[in-house]
């Protein structure tokens, strides 16, 4: 699937393969039968013959530079969405580890998320005592102090572990 870049860059490039018809076929006319040996003395037809070849490499080099980019790219998003399943994966079985209850491993997950007390609660349709309940239970099972450490824990964990899925 093209991007909106994509179609862009793709648009410019159709522009100057019109642009290269043009001057080739100028240069054509500008030719007469039988005076090739004329071309090489005139030097406006020898610029637009350069002009027109230098053109034409141009297009075919971006062509390819915009499907190794688009081929880049897919790579990228495959490789940010291992990530994300490692992440996830990671995650959850620390909260196997921590032997965290099914509310409690939803609290946190909504935690690391960055979500407020207040919104956790009304999220999960609770009062904000019970979250801070729940998440000082997550916060003792994990042996952390609070959600940065605890969202410290994951991170440099998850960091330390080379994503070799992603590479390909």
């Amino acid at each position: 699937m093209l991007k909106k870049k994509s179609i862009g860059i793709l648009a410019v490039i159709i522009a100057q393969i019109a642009c290269a018809l043009f001057f080739a076929w100028d240069v054509m006319q500008d030719m007469h039968p039988g005076e090739l040996g004329g071309i090489l003395s005139d030097p406006h037809l020898i610029m637009e013959l350069l002009a027109t070849i230098a053109l034409i490499v141009a297009i075919f080099l971006e062509v390819q530079y915009l499907v190794q980019l688009q081929q880049r790219q897919a790579r990228a998003e495959r490789a940010l969405h291992v990530a994300a399943g490692e992440l996830h994966e990671l995650i959850e079985q620390y909260f196997r580890d921590w032997g965290l209850t099914p509310s409690e491993a939803d609290v946190a997950m909504f935690a690391l998320k960055g979500l407020s007390i207040p919104d956790i609660a009304e999220l999960r349709g609770s009062k904000d005592g019970t979250i801070k309940s729940h998440l000082n239970g997550i916060y003792r099972k994990a042996g952390v102090s609070g959600r940065a450490q605890l969202l410290s824990l994951l991170v440099e964990d998850l960091m330390a572990a080379p994503l070799d899925k992603a590479r390909g």
